[in-house]
C-alpha cells in the first residue's frame, strides 16, 4: 500500500563487532561470528497508523521473535507526511542500524533514496518496481528486498458481481499521490473493462477528504470499491458510513476492512504479509545474501464476509460465496 482469477505476481546489516564489515549490494555473506549475534537494532518506518499497517508490523516482530531474535525497535510513524518519511529516513540512515523496515510504499521510498548500506526489507508495496525500490523483483541487486501487496483484480470484481449481479457502475476512492493505488486503479479499470463494468473515480488526498469523496459517488454507483490505499483505508469508517446510509455495498482489498464494517474482501492478512516480512528480515540478519531472497508476494489469500454490513447496505451476501468464506465477522 502506498503515503494499503490470477494473482499477479510482478512484483545493511551494519557492521556487528570490531571486525566485521558487511556489504549487502555486493552480496558478500557476513562472516559466522556475526551471524550468531541475536541481539539487533532494527528502524521501523510506516506511512501513517492504521489496522492493516499496524498488523503488518506487529507481524514482522513476531517472526523475529520466532527466529530467536532479541531486537531493540525503533518505531517511526510518517503521520501521512512523505516530508516526515525522509525525516525518518535520514535519522535511520545515521543510526547504526541492523535492519530498517519500510512499511508502504513512500516510507520504503524514503529510506531506500536515503541509506545505500543498510538492508532494507519492505512490506505492503503494491509495485515495488515502478516505485523504484528494486530493479529486479526477481533477483534484487542492492540493499533492499521485501514483500508486495499486489492484490489480484479478477476475484475482487467476481465478488462484487455475484454480490450485486446487476453491477455496472463501481467507484473507486483512492489518493492520486499514493503510486501504488494509481498503479491498482490502472488494473482495476483493465479488469473491470472486460466485464462491461465501468469505473468512476473519486480521489482524496487527504483523509478529511475522504467522506466528501465518497459522497460524490452516490447515485452514481452500483457498488464501491476500495483497494489498499491508505488514505482511504485510514477513513474507511467515513466510507462505510455514506454506503450504509445509501444502500452502497462497499467491497475492499484488505481483511481488516471487513472487520471495520465492509461486505466482503479477497485478500490476505496483514499480519501476515509482515510475517513474511520479518522471515526475510531473520534470513539477511542470519548472513544470506539480499541479491539470493527474491522480492515475495502474499501467500495466504482468502476470502473474509461481514453478513451484517452487507444487510446495512442493503444487500445479501449470496450462500454459495458465504459457504467459500475463510473468515465471517
Amino acid at each position: 500500500m502506498r503515503l494499503r482469477h490470477k494473482v499477479i505476481g510482478v512484483l545493511a546489516v551494519s557492521a556487528i563487532g570490531l571486525a566485521t564489515v558487511f556489504v549487502v549490494g555486493c552480496g558478500d555473506e557476513k562472516d559466522d561470528s556475526t551471524a550468531q549475534n541475536k541481539n539487533v537494532k532494527i528502524g521501523i518506518t510506516q506511512i501513517i497508523a492504521h489496522p492493516a499497517l499496524d498488523a503488518a508490523a506487529e507481524g514482522f516482530k513476531q517472526a523475529l521473535t520466532d527466529k530467536g531474535y532479541t531486537v531493540e525497535y525503533d518505531m517511526q510513524d510518517a503521520q501521512g507526511d512523505p516530508a516526515i518519511a525522509a525525516q525518518i529516513a535520514q535519522k535511520f540512515a545515521a543510526a547504526n542500524l541492523d535492519l530498517i523496515l519500510g512499511i508502504a510504499t513512500p516510507t520504503s521510498q524514503a529510506v531506500v533514496k536515503a541509506d545505500k548500506a543498510t538492508p532494507i526489507v519492505f512490506t505492503a508495496v503494491t509495485d515495488p518496481v515502478g516505485a523504484g525500490l528494486v530493479g529486479d523483483a526477481a533477483a534484487p541487486d542492492a540493499n533492499v528486498t521485501g514483500v508486495s501487496d499486489m492484490l489480484p483484480m479478477q476475484p475482487h470484481l467476481d465478488q462484487i458481481k455475484a454480490i450485486v449481479p446487476d453491477v455496472k457502475t463501481v467507484g473507486v476512492i483512492y489518493s492520486t499521490s499514493e503510486d501504488n493505488s494509481v498503479f491498482l486503479i490502472g488494473k482495476e479499470k483493465e479488469a473491470a473493462a472486460a466485464m462491461g463494468i465501468e469505473i468512476v473515480e473519486a480521489t482524496a488526498d487527504k483523509t478529511s477528504e475522504v467522506q466528501a469523496a465518497a459522497q460524490s459517488l452516490v447515485g452514481r454507483v452500483d457498488a464501491i470499491s476500495v483497494l489498499t490505499d491508505n488514505t482511504a483505508v485510514t477513513a474507511l469508517e467515513s466510507i462505510v458510513k455514506v454506503c450504509e446510509e445509501n444502500d452502497i455495498p462497499l467491497i475492499t482489498g484488505d481483511t481488516d476492512s471487513v472487520k471495520r464494517g465492509a461486505v466482503a474482501a479477497y485478500s490476505f492478512d496483514y499480519k501476515d504479509l509482515g510475517y513474511q516480512a520479518g522471515v526475510m528480515a531473520a534470513d539477511i540478519l542470519g548472513g544470506k545474501a539480499i541479491k539470493d531472497i527474491p522480492v515475495q508476494f502474499a501467500d495466504k489469500l482468502a476470502l473474509a464476509i461481514n453478513p451484517a454490513a452487507a444487510e446495512a447496505m442493503g444487500v445479501t451476501i449470496p450462500a454459495d460465496l458465504s459457504s467459500q468464506a475463510a473468515t465471517t465477522y
